[in-house]
């Protein structure tokens, strides 16, 4: 049993336990110390009886307030659309174009825009519509596949780009040097002049002109200026999405021409209401300067 000491310096008894001489203090615990404890167990009590707190097989224990963070949430985001609600009516009766003439309409839209692309269309066209190299086209330029008017985007943004939808844009490249006539010297010969139509000279009467104006101005147009009714892209502007580096640039073609890629866009109007679509037509047509 230990032995139990009055301590002389400190004027507090021992526990009775001692290591190396060392005697341990029984000191009592300061009085606010324990009023404060049992002031936590009260509240923690009250706490339990009063809010959710305890989860069954099925549910959770509702408490006497009958509390719910997610009941809070719930009106405050009806709150926030009672109070957008006028401006987004207002945005879905206007055409794009409406919106982008009233000042006050195109400032909201293009906040509203922002933070849609950001939620929807930055993971694919990066922050800001910087686009991905060999995924996804850049926003942030002058040059749009399908169009760069607002109602060019706003429909390519609705209905999207090779999908299900019956609306969607449709447009696929052939596939040239598997199966046609081009042999591997012509698709070379083909890729030399579509690398030269980028540059300052392109090289006007080369057999790869002869091929280009045989097999691919229908789509491409003269000149490689493309098309945007069939989503052609331009040649001729050294924008490739594509393409890799400068040493592979032309292997980059000599792929598109033989084996190329298509792209898809889901249809945003399957996903969203109007009245986000049309702000992010008006966003997108602000990040290159639309057409």
């Amino acid at each position: 049993m230990a032995h139990v000491e009055h301590d002389v310096v400190s004027g507090q008894n021992t526990t009775g336990h001692e290591w190396d001489g060392i005697k341990e203090l029984n000191t009592p615990l300061p009085k606010w110390w324990v009023y404060v404890f049992w002031a936590c167990v009260i509240w923690a009590i009250g706490y339990w009886v009063a809010m959710p707190t305890w989860p069954t097989t099925s549910d959770y224990s509702r408490g006497l307030l009958g509390y719910s963070s997610r009941g809070d949430l719930a009106n405050e985001l009806d709150l926030q659309k009672k109070a957008r609600s006028q401006w987004l009516t207002k945005l879905e009766a206007a055409s794009v174009e409406d919106i982008a003439k009233d000042k006050t309409l195109l400032n909201y839209a293009l906040a509203g825009g922002k933070i849609a692309f950001g939620e929807n269309c930055s993971a694919c066209h990066g922050a800001g519509g910087v686009g991905v190299p060999g995924a996804y086209p850049r926003l942030a330029d002058d040059e749009w596949l399908w169009g760069g008017s607002l109602e060019d985007i706003h429909q390519t943004i609705q209905y999207g780009v090779r999908n299900t939808n019956s609306n969607s844009r449709q447009s696929e490249m052939l596939a040239f040097g598997t199966g046609d006539a081009l042999d591997k010297t012509q698709v070379d010969q083909l890729a030399d002049y579509v690398l030269s139509l980028s540059s300052k000279t392109p090289a006007a009467g080369s057999p790869g002109a002869a091929i280009f104006e045989e097999r691919c101005t229908a789509c491409h147009q003269e000149g490689g200026v493309g098309l945007k009714d069939l989503g052609a892209p331009a040649l001729n502007n050294n924008i490739w999405l594509f393409k890799g580096d400068k040493e592979a640039a032309k292997q980059a073609v000599i792929n598109q021409v033989t084996k190329p890629q298509h792209g898809s866009m889901p249809a945003w109007s399957e996903r969203l209401d109007a009245a986000t679509i049309k702000m992010l037509a008006v966003y997108v047509h602000s990040l290159g300067g639309g057409q």
